[in-house]
């Protein structure tokens, strides 16, 4: 079982994973989560840190009789014995389940959707496994699976296994800290223009090379043609999209900046309201899509957004997707200099440097690192009734009744006292009670020595990244 010599990030879920194996009973575990994500690394990582035997079984979209041959294979390849013949799923499971009577082991089923699809019944039989051995048998079982809709299934009450699963691991995407590991030898400025194009998939960051440019492994790896994340996007996305009508065009309308449902309705000629409901809604799902609420209207229908919450996808369709018969004409560099070069800078990275300092402030808050710990963190709506004009204040904190207020700022010049005061009195404009105000500079702050700093939280670049 090959098993990456660098692993990087997921200390909590290694940890979770370290307290699953270390039970002296039968155990089972369910790890799900979108393709490229990490979840097979994960586990062959995990189970390299253990003595217990391991038994890891990807399943193929064949018949049973195919799966029950391989797994049987790798069953006496790791236990030692004769070749092994098995009629069933069914039969080989109770094998191994006996086996572990005795004998620490640990079965790992992967892309279990696919065997599930072929073995019918297969929920129930293992649940009858579970309901046999629970008393004797020590077996630590995996179920492993990419289709996120089918392994949330397994959950509901109406599945045989409902309650069966000691541990749950739902898998997502790292977020700008742990994504900075693969590429720690790029200047802070250009981590944050990486994790806006890559996100948090290992897959995608694993491919960055260290020996070039933000630029050059943009352009080489999703903004040339054939270019390897390019086809990545389209083939993630294919599967389910084609069951979808005017599903792409909702992926421009969001890259594009819509984020109102009307507007999206508008902008991506979508034939109806509930077309458009369950198009969001299957995306979300896929979690490509997410929807926000402001924190200080949760329960209003009209004031919520929907944004693409995957960076490549985001990158991909604001960028590529619209442009693609001038990508295939033109020269690469010159393609990126005209359609992406300025609007990346100026709009596209400070957007995404927002995302990155909620995800900064959360962090801390888990850790217990900040002065003014907060319960909710989100967008906040408000109404100015003097201008006439509402609007959202992007990055806001609650606790209990007090709101701190924080501007993400990814300039090349730093950020002063006069805009400081100028953000300070458009909190107060809207009439708002702010408890303090925070600002994140990726140029740092100049002229503030006589601002009240009682009143302010100031965060530099090089916060965001220490370890």
């Amino acid at each position: 079982m090959a098993v990456s010599e660098n692993f990087l990030g997921r200390r909590n879920e290694l940890e979770k994973l370290a307290a699953f194996y270390s039970k002296n009973s039968l155990q089972t575990a369910l790890v799900y989560g979108r393709r490229r994500i990490g979840k097979t690394e994960l586990i062959k990582h995990s189970l390299s840190k253990i003595s217990a035997t391991s038994i890891y079984f990807e399943s193929k979209e064949t018949f049973e009789e195919n799966n029950v041959a391989s797994l049987s294979e790798i069953i006496s390849d790791i236990l030692g014995f004769p070749p092994l013949a098995f009629r069933s799923i069914e039969e080989v499971l109770d094998f191994v389940f006996k086996q572990a009577v005795q004998k620490e082991l640990v079965l790992v089923i992967d892309e279990y959707p696919y065997l599930q699809k072929v073995v019918k019944g297969l929920d129930s039989i293992i649940q009858f496994m579970i309901d046999k051995y629970k008393n004797e048998s020590k077996l630590k079982l995996i179920l492993c699976g990419s289709y996120i809709e089918t392994m949330k299934n397994l959950l509901e009450k109406q599945n045989p296994l409902f309650g069966r699963f000691d541990l749950m691991i739902d898998l997502k995407a790292m977020d700008y800290g742990d994504s900075a590991l693969f590429y720690q030898d790029f200047s802070d400025e250009d981590k944050v223009r990486l994790y806006s194009v890559f996100g948090g998939v290992p897959y995608y960051t694993r491919l960055i090379d260290s020996g070039k440019s933000v630029r050059q492994n943009i352009i080489d790896l999703i903004a040339s043609p054939g270019s390897r994340l390019e086809s990545e996007v389209v083939m993630f996305l294919k599967s389910e999209i084609q069951k979808m009508g005017n599903a792409y065009e909702v992926f421009e309308a969001l890259a594009k900046g819509k984020v109102k449902f009307s507007d999206i309705l508008a902008e991506s000629a979508v034939s109806s309201s509930p077309t458009l409901s369950d198009i969001l809604e299957k995306l979300q799902r896929m979690e490509l899509v997410r929807k926000y609420a402001p924190i200080n209207d949760e329960n209003n229908k009209k004031k919520c957004g929907y944004y693409i919450c995957d960076n490549l996808s985001l990158f991909y369709f604001k960028y590529i997707y619209r442009n693609l018969s001038r990508l295939n004409v033109m020269n690469p560099d010159v393609f990126f200099d005209k359609f992406i070069q300025q609007d990346f800078e100026e709009q596209y990275v400070p957007k995404c440097f927002e995302e990155i300092c909620r995800q900064y402030l959360v962090r801390k808050n888990k850790a217990c690192e900040l002065e003014n710990p907060f319960e909710k963190i989100g967008r906040y709506y408000y109404d100015d009734p003097v201008n006439r004009k509402n609007g959202e204040f992007d990055i806001v904190t609650q606790n209990g009744k007090d709101f701190t207020f924080y501007e993400a700022k990814f300039r090349s010049a730093p950020v002063t006292k006069a805009m400081i005061d100028e953000e300070i009195r458009q909190v107060n404009a809207a009439g708002l009670t702010c408890r303090k105000y925070g600002f994140f500079s990726r140029s740092g702050f100049d002229g503030i020595e006589n601002a009240d700093k009682n009143n302010l939280i100031l965060f530099e670049l090089g916060d965001l990244y220490k370890s």
